[in-house]
């Protein structure tokens, strides 16, 4: 595995996801031990499906890592321990639908979205000033919501910069960062990574950087066009066959488990983007807070957690 040592720092996180209880020590020795250096903190707004306008947030019927005051308790833990913060509110539509194909059907109902997605944002830009975060993420893939009102996102974001004083992302899906016309209103182009890369059952870390060439040249030239790094805002494989086929797949469905697949797609992006000038470092998906109840060698989801991958981010992590 190759692994330069002490090479420039990078954004070396993990997405730190929202639990039922309040975050304790022990549940931010297992980030440190990866030699993580930031943490996503990601509390939810709730739309029944993807022609509802109304965001439903901060209620008593979400989980505590999901609300205001859970993420303020995380964030507290976590500074605790010096990491780091991207505060990243996001959006669920009733059973997983794909935000990206957010959509109103007409003016009153964009009007009404717009209105409550102002709400939710600034309520959370303002949480990540008081608790100095690092950056702010202000949507996570929400293509057609981003392409089709344009007046909006650029009026949002300046609303944004008058409660907070930090650095500026959006976390675009691997198919819609090309079209963001904002970037040069924010401080990363953030890519939530999960570019198709390899059709192989167990592709090998040279098949994988293969597959990466046509996608980081975009990301590179996007990035000298903007004069902005790339920040992956997620990264992740899952520990199954055909990892890096569509990387995006959440199904439920039977998948068999592939731990080599994970440690190679993961191993072949480090070595692609680690030591990269232009590019800023990223946030793991995903990491559960109770980390010895969670991931394991008999486990297919994204979770790094107890697999053979988690030594591969701690040994990037510790170089980077």
């Amino acid at each position: 595995m190759a692994c330069k040592s002490q090479q420039s720092a990078k954004i070396n996180g993990v997405s730190f996801v929202g639990s039922r209880e309040a975050v304790v020590q022990e549940h931010v020795d297992a980030v440190l031990a990866i030699n993580a250096d930031h943490a996503a903190v990601m509390p939810f707004g709730f739309i029944r499906d993807q022609k509802s306008p109304d965001i439903i947030f901060d209620t008593e019927r979400q989980w505590f890592g999901e609300t205001v005051t859970g993420a303020r308790q995380y964030i507290d833990q976590l500074r605790k321990n010096k990491l780091r913060i991207m505060l990243k509110p996001q959006i669920w539509i009733w059973r997983g639908e794909f935000t990206g194909d957010l959509e109103m059907s007409d003016e009153d109902d964009w009007g009404r979205l717009e209105k409550s997605y102002e709400k939710f944002i600034l309520t959370y830009a303002e949480l990540a000033q008081q608790v100095n975060a690092e950056i702010f993420c202000i949507g996570t893939e929400l293509d057609r919501f981003v392409q089709l009102r344009p007046e909006f996102w650029n009026t949002l974001i300046a609303k944004i910069r008058k409660v907070y004083n930090g650095k500026l992302t959006y976390a675009a899906n691997w198919d819609e960062f090309s079209r963001v016309y904002f970037w040069p209103l924010l401080d990363y182009i953030g890519v939530d990574a999960y570019f198709p890369l390899s059709d192989q059952r167990t592709p090998s870390v040279q098949q994988l950087k293969s597959g990466w060439k046509p996608w980081k040249n975009k990301m590179l030239a996007l990035s000298q066009k903007m004069n902005l790094p790339v920040l992956f805002t997620e990264f992740g494989y899952r520990s199954m066959d055909y990892t890096a086929k569509k990387p995006w797949l959440v199904d439920r469905a039977e998948q068999k488990v592939n731990l080599e697949g994970q440690v190679n797609a993961k191993t072949a992006l480090f070595e692609e983007f680690w030591d990269e000038e232009w590019f800023a470092g990223g946030f793991v998906w995903k990491w559960f807070i109770h980390h010895g109840k969670v991931g394991g060698t008999e486990d297919n989801r994204f979770t790094p957690q107890n697999k053979p991958a988690e030594e591969v981010i701690k040994l990037f992590y510790h170089a980077y």
